[in-house]
Formats: C-alpha cells, structure tokens, sequence
C-alpha cells in the first residue's frame, strides 16, 4: 500500500533526489520556507528546505524497489528502511503541507513585516520557546542561538529525531517557567 517515508539526501542534493525521483514516476514533496537574503545590496526571498537534506517521497515499497530508490542520484538512504518500512503518517504530512501554505500566503506582507523587530525579550540557550507563526505554529523548542540581527536557530524534536531549523525571530516567543 502506498505510504510516505522519509529519504536522507546527500547535502544540498533534495532538489537533484526530487528531479531523479520524478523520472521514476515516484511523488515526492520537499517542505521549503521563505528566507530572506541580501545579498549585494539586493535583498531577495528564496525558498530554502524545510528539513534540510530530507525528502518526502510516496509509493509502495512492494510494487517498487526500495534498492532503485536507494542507488537514486541525490539518495543516501530511506529513513527507517531495516527489515520492515516505517511509514510516515499522512496527517503529519498533510499538516507540513498545510502550515507550508500558510507561510507562502503571509509572504504577501511586505517583507518588513515578515522579519519584524527585535523588540522581543533576550533569550538564552537552553530557554524552553513556543512557534507563534509559520509551519511550526503551536509547537515547542529549545532556543539553541542567535543567527544575526533578525533569525535564530531552534532545536525541537519531529519524527522521534531532534532536529535544527533557523527561523525568523519574530516567529517564536519565550515560554513562561510556569507554562
């Protein structure tokens, strides 16, 4: 039966797994946020993976070969992949495809407000946060460092693994010791 599963990509190769992938005739999906870069004075927003170096792909792993999939240019591995698949709920990521849609459609904000302020109270590493916009709405974190003037990095754990993403701070807030 058709599922998801999570495939480990080589660094900074989602993109070439996802092209290689599609010539099979396998569906993949690639969560991306919006990120704002300068760059020479230019400033622009490019879409830069959500979990870097990871790829949703779904198919059946007894109509189609796990190994095609494993030898895929872009490919290291299927996460999960011993003797038996560990498949990826839909929900989670029907819901990754939903808050992914949300932030796109916020992106219609001048950019000034996407990254606004730094009005927010200093937070230190290890302080426990909340996402208060984008696809991680609603979910915790731990504050692991300040990433310039305006993003972060953030530790949380998804899918059983902790992983790091770097956000906007504007999209998180400290949580309360009593919280």
């Amino acid at each position: 039966m058709k599922s998801w599963y999570l495939v480990y990509c080589k660094p900074r190769g989602e993109t070439r797994a996802q092209q290689n992938l599609a010539l099979q005739q396998i569906e993949t999906y690639l969560p991306t946020l919006p990120q704002q870069i300068t760059k020479a004075g230019k400033t622009s927003v490019k879409r830069l993976p959500l979990f870097p170096c990871y790829l949703f792909i779904y198919f059946d792993p007894l109509e189609f070969s796990v190994s095609k999939i494993h030898s895929t240019r872009g490919v290291s591995r299927i996460i999960g992949c011993r003797e038996e698949m560990t498949a990826i709920d839909d929900a989670i990521v029907h819901s990754i495809k939903m808050r992914e849609a949300k932030v796109l459609n916020a992106l219609q904000l001048p950019s000034d407000d996407l990254l606004s302020g730094n009005d927010e109270p200093k937070l230190s590493v290890g302080d426990k946060v909340k996402f208060v916009e984008g696809p991680f709405k609603e979910l915790e974190g731990i504050f692991e460092e300040q990433s310039g003037d305006k993003r972060c990095h953030i530790l949380f754990e998804i899918m059983g693994q902790q992983k790091r993403v770097s956000v906007s701070r504007a999209s998180i807030k400290g949580v309360e010791k009593g919280d």
